[in-house]
């Protein structure tokens, strides 16, 4: 499930880090900085719950949101109690996770972190959509998570590793050239004139997205 969910997750142009067990998710929380969180319930050694109140207590702020197969009234209202600002049972569908965290995110921060301007382009991640002013330019999942992340690194090259980790969810098993196939159609859909940008090669490193206003 936490592959699924990292999977899902990244093609939807969310940077995630996943781990599967409580303690390396507090060592996570403290070495970096989170805009939210997916915690499964039933994990070794630590309970989602005791995950969630230790975050709490650094004095963390960002939404979690609480997975388990526990359905009774007790277990949400703990999970509730112990910081949690969401919570969903299993089996659910990945559909209603996403549009939950967008939910979750979009209360915590008024949808600010959602939505990214480079050049003329606007990426709205709660929508999945790609704007250039008032035209909206079409794209697959996988196009508007990888130009996120370059427009997220906008005037810094990014590998291609990182791009299939963070698009694809893994760089092993995976053909590199998948990468320069999806920048070929990213590039002929953005119009530098329209978008104000343009996506150049790095030889021998990746890409960087470039403003060209």
């Amino acid at each position: 499930m936490r592959l699924l969910l990292e999977r899902g997750l990244t093609a939807e142009g969310y940077e995630v880090r996943a781990v599967d067990n409580g303690v390396d998710a507090l060592i996570a929380t403290r070495d970096s900085e989170f805009g939210g969180a997916v915690v499964d319930v039933m994990l070794p050694g630590m309970s989602g719950f005791e995950i969630c109140r230790r975050i709490r207590d650094t004095g963390e702020t960002f939404p979690i949101l609480l997975l388990t197969a526990r359905d009774e009234v007790k277990d949400r209202v703990f999970g509730l109690d112990s910081g949690a600002d969401d919570y969903l049972t299993k089996p659910f569908d990945f559909t209603e996770l996403s549009a939950r965290v967008r939910a979750m995110l979009r209360r915590h921060t008024g949808g600010d972190r959602l939505r990214i301007q480079v050049g003329r382009l606007t990426l709205d991640s709660e929508t999945m959509r790609i704007a250039a002013g008032d035209a909206i330019i079409p794209a697959s999942p996988k196009e508007f998570a990888l130009l996120r992340l370059l427009a997220t690194e906008a005037g810094a090259p990014v590998s291609r590793q990182r791009i299939l980790e963070q698009v694809w969810g893994s760089a092993e098993h995976i053909d590199p050239n998948i990468v320069d196939q999806y920048i070929s159609y990213l590039r002929r859909k953005l119009d530098p004139e329209r978008c104000g940008v343009t996506i150049l090669t790095v030889r021998g490193s990746g890409y960087r997205l470039e403003v060209t206003e």
